[in-house]
């Protein structure tokens, strides 16, 4: 017997290929900046993983600047705008400071977030509909800039109808919900998803969609009609330790089986 998921995404993939794109993918890093930052060292250094991940087919790089600078720094920004050559999202959170640096730094697109100190990641979307003034205000300063704007926002027809109102261009469907559902429960979000994503189209809205996106799950979002663009950080970072530890491990114990002479003494260890 078919699941209704099993419905739900065969629905969403022979709708979607009425559409000439595909979903394309965001990388996002921070989790990489987050293994140095736990030791305040220098690697893995998230810039030249930013290549690596474009080497591997990433349309974009995405990067969470945080207040607290937990992870991302302002460096990383810096160097990221000059050598990513997909391009760059910078999530934030509608703050002056982070405005100012967005509007030096012209990222290809800036995303709104919210933002808690005490959240380990972020928990929900955006209440643009409780403080339209305030983000249509900040909307408006960088898409004069040029820079286009996406909202982060839960899949509510309120929200969505707030982002419209607000003047931004993009906004992205926070997926947390679907992802952390039961199996029982993730049609129900799904249709959740797909609802919002047709309301946005509507509503003269482009549409993208992160948060807890696994290699599991992603499949019946993407599938989603209309959808541009899918953010996902943490799986990658975590698949590309798994595949790749094996291989780092393995140079490692070549080193330490077979050094080469001492840098200090000019000698092989005895």
């Amino acid at each position: 017997m078919i699941d209704e998921l099993t419905v739900l995404r065969r629905t969403c993939i022979g709708s979607v290929r009425e559409f000439v794109t595909m979903a394309s993918l965001g990388v996002n890093i921070d989790h990489i900046a987050n293994v140095r930052q736990a030791r305040r060292t220098v690697e893995p250094d998230p810039v030249p993983m930013a290549l690596l991940a474009e080497l591997g087919g990433a349309d974009g790089i995405t990067v969470h600047l945080r207040e607290d600078r937990r992870h991302i720094q302002d460096r990383d920004v810096e160097l990221l705008r000059q050598t990513v050559r997909s391009r760059l999202n910078l999530e934030m959170a509608a703050t002056e400071e982070m405005l100012a640096i967005a509007l030096r730094l012209k990222p290809d697109m800036v995303t709104l977030v919210p933002e808690r100190r005490q959240e380990v990641t972020t928990e929900g979307g955006l209440d643009v509909a409780a403080q339209a003034k305030d983000f249509s205000d900040l909307v408006r300063r960088l898409q004069d800039s040029d820079i286009p704007v996406s909202l982060f926002v839960d899949p509510d027809r309120r929200q969505l109808q707030a982002c419209q109102s607000s003047g931004a261009r993009w906004v992205e469907l926070h997926t947390g919900a679907y992802a952390e559902a039961s199996w029982t429960d993730q049609p129900q979000e799904l249709a959740r998803l797909i609802e919002a994503a047709a309301i946005a189209r509507q509503l003269g809205l482009r549409v993208n969609a992160g948060h807890g996106l696994t290699y599991q799950n992603v499949e019946p979002v993407a599938a989603i009609p209309g959808m541009e663009e899918l953010n996902i950080g943490h799986t990658i970072v975590a698949r590309a330790l798994a595949i790749g530890l094996q291989q780092a491990v393995r140079e490692m114990k070549v080193l330490i089986q077979n050094p080469r002479l001492d840098p200090l003494f000019g000698q092989q260890p005895g």
